[in-house]
C-alpha cells in the first residue's frame, strides 16, 4: 500500500496517528508471536501446515510494517513492537512450554522492558528521539 491509500488515509483521519501506531504495534507483535509459535511447532512436529502459517504470518507482518511506517515513526513502531513481542514470548514460553525463569532473570527482564517502554513513550511524546 502506498501512503496515499484511501483506506489508510481514512483510518488515520478516524483513529488518529497515535492510535494507528499503537494498533500497528499490537498487530506486528501478534503476527510475530504467531509466526514464532508456528516455527516452534514446525520444528517439533515437522507439520508443513505450521511452516505455511509461519511464512504467511511473516508475509503479512511485512505488509503491516511497511504500511504503518507511512503514518508513524520507525523508532516508535519498532520499539513498541519489540516490547510487546518480548512480553508475549515470555508469556508463551511460560504457559505453553513450561519455561520457568529464575527471579534474577525476571528482574532483569522487567528493567529492560521498563527502559524500552520509556523509550517508546518518550519518543512518541516528543516527536523526536
Amino acid at each position: 500500500m502506498s501512503p496515499a491509500s484511501p483506506t489508510l488515509t481514512r483510518a488515520v483521519e478516524f483513529l488518529g496517528t497515535p492510535a494507528l501506531a499503537t494498533l500497528a504495534m499490537v498487530a506486528l507483535a501478534a503476527l510475530d508471536l504467531l509466526g514464532a509459535y508456528a516455527a516452534k511447532e514446525f520444528h517439533l512436529t515437522e507439520g508443513i501446515g505450521w511452516a505455511v502459517l509461519g511464512v504467511g504470518c511473516f508475509g503479512v507482518l511485512f505488509v503491516v510494517y511497511s504500511a504503518s511506517l507511512a503514518y508513524a515513526e520507525l523508532a516508535v513502531v519498532t520499539m513498541g513492537w519489540i516490547v510487546l513481542l518480548q512480553v508475549g514470548l515470555v508469556v508463551l514460553d511460560r504457559v505453553k512450554f513450561g519455561v520457568n525463569l529464575p527471579p534474577d532473570a525476571l528482574v532483569a527482564l522487567a528493567v529492560i522492558l521498563l527502559a524500552q517502554g520509556y523509550l517508546v513513550l518518550r519518543t512518541s511524546g516528543t516527536g523526536s528521539a
